[in-house]
């Protein structure tokens, strides 16, 4: 009996070290350590260093009989490799450690709340249906940050999983900002989206239009230049003016500014994952990594 007690109480005592390891391990290093540092221990590794300090046992104990004599006897498995007991303390040691590697390798886990992102409090409602998570892209069209990171966004859109429901949606913090809105909301409505959402980067970007007036407020003139751009790409203008002052296209605009208050932007671009969670491209550290990191605040949210 005394032997059993005595073997209890080292298996407790092993398993409350390798917690406290781990949970001292995650609390001050995992911020500090790339994402493939923070695996942690291999379980193959966790149970070599319970075999090793079962192996620190004494293999003789000292028994009191009952005239007061003492009794020495040999303790012959006392290791963590023959003794039942430390080697079910050894595996649950590592069956832990690789569970707690496992979810720290997994999606959001990577990503730190208050650095890579923030969390939005309270969360806002979303206009998707029920199964799907909205991710929505705040964007202006002469913004060089957007424009650099808008062929990673059109690559993602064709991999991303089929329960993202994507939108982007143009800031309009005065009038130059609106004019590009309602282009972009105007190209929509004619269906023509994603033939001319890449067209309009490239014709501020790339050869110096700026489709808007050198005056934003004179919005005559940027009607103009909007509309001969339009017609480059066999749109009549006709239709072109049609849509740009149609109720479909104030409605959307008045949509997008509402999105844009009611999520204090001020700055693009920026991505909201289903209402609850703010990310951009210094957040997270990169365009790339912010693709990342969208799709899987996403995944996180459709297993919720």
């Amino acid at each position: 009996m005394r032997l059993r007690h005595l073997a209890l109480c080292l298996a407790v005592a092993l398993v409350l070290v390798a917690c406290g390891k781990q949970q001292g391990e995650n609390s001050s290093n995992a911020a500090n350590r790339p994402a493939a540092a923070r695996a942690g221990t291999s379980p193959h590794a966790a149970q070599q260093k319970t075999a090793e300090q079962a192996s620190d046992l004494p293999s003789k104990i000292t028994r009191m009989n009952e005239d007061g004599s003492e009794t020495v006897e040999d303790v012959p498995s006392d290791s963590g490799a023959h003794n039942p007991l430390l080697a079910a303390v050894a595996s649950t040691v590592a069956a832990s450690t690789s569970a707690a590697s496992a979810a720290t390798l997994t999606g959001p886990t990577l990503w730190q709340e208050g650095v890579n992102y923030t969390r939005l409090v309270p969360a806002q409602p979303t206009d998707v249906p029920a199964g799907q998570v909205e991710v929505l892209e705040f964007f202006w069209y002469a913004c060089p940050h957007c424009y650099a990171m808008d062929s990673m966004v059109e690559s993602w859109k064709k991999t991303k999983p089929a329960y993202i429901t994507f939108n982007r949606v143009p800031v309009m913090w005065n009038e130059g900002h609106r004019s590009l809105a309602r282009l972009f909301y105007t190209v929509q409505s004619l269906g023509k989206l994603d033939q001319l959402h890449g067209e309009i980067f490239k014709a501020i970007h790339v050869n110096g239009n700026p489709l808007v007036a050198p005056d934003p407020g004179n919005t005559l003139e940027t009607e103009r230049m909007q509309t001969a751009f339009a017609i480059k790409f066999g749109i009549s203008e006709a239709d072109f003016k049609k849509a740009y002052h149609s109720m479909s296209v104030d409605m959307a605009l008045q949509k997008a500014d509402e999105l844009v208050q009611r999520y204090r932007i001020d700055a693009v671009p920026i991505f909201i994952v289903n209402g609850k969670f703010v990310a951009d491209v210094h957040s997270a550290d990169g365009a790339e990594h912010l693709i990342s990191l969208v799709t899987d605040l996403a995944a996180q949210e459709h297993k919720h």
